[in-house]
């Protein structure tokens, strides 16, 4: 592997910017990049952390289980609690909204909504109703709970009735 260079320390607030920007541009690996690159001179630095979390789950639909991974690993490294709380939600949803995009099992999709619906009330309890962000966030998932059909368990038998589909055959 090439060794990487190392930005200058003075840098890291517009590489932040340009890390932002990109993921507005879809872009999630290039911010990825840029987040270790900050990650690298600055291993705490909060907006960093955040950003490449959010870039992480911004790669869900073609790195899914890795890319998950990669993100929760990331929530014990953030300093306060609200956003512990309010970026595990985070992954949660944008997991259930991958898996309800793909057409999974409906109930693996309101599980994962529930999780997050969670952490997002915790994170609106931590914050003491001065910011709004886990307020939507929970709407947005009780939302999208309401257009998840849980179909109900198979209860009759699952046999095949050979007679009453081919008649008696004697």
């Amino acid at each position: 592997m090439v060794n990487l260079r190392r930005i200058p320390a003075g840098s890291l607030t517009a590489a932040l910017d340009k890390a932002h920007h990109y993921r507005l541009l879809n872009e999630p690996l290039l911010a990825e990049s840029i987040c270790l690159d900050v990650l690298e001179v600055e291993s705490n630095n909060q907006r960093a952390l955040i950003t490449l979390l959010l870039a992480l789950s911004d790669q869900f639909p073609t790195r899914q289980q890795e890319a998950r991974q990669q993100a929760e690993d990331l929530i014990p490294r953030l300093a306060s609690e609200y956003d512990r709380y309010y970026y595990e939600g985070i992954i949660h949803e944008r997991w259930a909204c991958l898996q309800f995009e793909s057409g999974m099992a409906p109930n693996s999709i309101t599980e994962w909504l529930g999780k997050a619906m969670k952490c997002f009330e915790i994170a609106e309890q931590l914050i003491g109703g001065q910011n709004p962000d886990p307020i939507l966030r929970w709407n947005t998932c009780a939302r999208l709970g309401g257009k998840v059909v849980v179909s109900e368990p198979v209860t009759e038998s699952l046999s095949r009735d050979i007679d009453g589909e081919y008649g008696d055959l004697a």
